[in-house]
């Protein structure tokens, strides 16, 4: 492959080398979340903005961390892991918003993704749609761990993922609504929690880079309550996803030491 940096050192997208980031790697898409998500760390400073790609770097129980933005889709998600991994990163834990799909899914509760539903296209270009995929074991007991222990309202299971965000909310109107909406019906029956774009595509790519990766998000809000006439409750403060993700990481930096 061509270096397209010309011998920097540094990843072409996001801007990092290895002296630049840590093992353990939160993944936001919203690059505005990166300096929030830097406050739980210690000595937490910018290493890099680039595209949608922002990355602090701190310590957390003096272990050196990182947070990198992805932007929103599985394509730019599917470059950061690449990327990250490349500088270094082992563990990456993605942090970011849903659509309730199930009726007790409500605004404001967690979700952790036991799987993903790959109706998207990048997961496609690694993988034959017949691959599963799914995260990582350990980080997903370790997100229910820190769900549990903060006390967090939070579901696990597998959630859908898809290129289209007004595919989701204004099917009839594409003129593949017929595909669209019979698929949606079928993750509904298939008890899909949640509807969101990059897990799907981490989960995939970081199976093949032979790295760890789950997956949290806030609900911040359910269509289908809506479709029903249910309370709707809307929530966008991603705080307490971003507490769950940080403590989960904790959990994961003390099992590995101890290994």
């Amino acid at each position: 492959m061509v270096d397209y940096t010309e011998g920097s050192g540094k990843q072409y997208h996001t801007g990092v080398g290895p002296e630049d980031i840590g093992e353990y790697v939160i993944l936001p898409g919203d690059p505005k979340r990166c300096a929030k998500i830097a406050e739980h760390f210690d000595n937490a400073k910018l290493v890099s903005d680039v595209r949608e790609y922002v990355t602090y770097t701190g310590t957390l129980d003096g272990v050196k961390v990182s947070v990198t933005s992805t932007g929103i889709g599985g394509p730019s998600a599917s470059i950061a892991i690449d990327e990250l991994s490349k500088a270094g990163a082992k563990t990456f834990i993605r942090v970011g918003t849903c659509g309730g799909m199930q009726e007790n899914v409500m605004g404001g509760d967690i979700v952790i993704a036991t799987g993903a539903v790959r109706m998207e296209g990048t997961s496609r270009e690694f993988a034959p749609i017949e691959y599963p995929a799914v995260p990582d074991l350990g980080v997903t007991n370790a997100l229910v761990e820190a769900a549990e222990k903060l006390g967090v309202s939070h579901h696990v299971g597998v959630v859908q993922c898809k290129d289209s965000f007004f595919g989701q909310h204004e099917p009839e109107i594409m003129p593949v609504s017929y595909e669209l909406e019979n698929k949606w019906q079928a993750w509904l029956r298939m008890g899909c929690l949640a509807s969101e774009m990059e897990s799907a595509a981490l989960f995939i790519a970081g199976q093949f880079l032979r790295v760890r990766c789950g997956s949290c998000f806030l609900v911040v809000a359910n269509q289908e309550r809506a479709k029903k006439g249910l309370e709707n409750k809307q929530a966008h403060d991603t705080e307490l996803a971003i507490k769950t993700a940080v403590e989960a990481l904790r959990i994961l930096i003390k099992k590995d030491q101890k290994k």
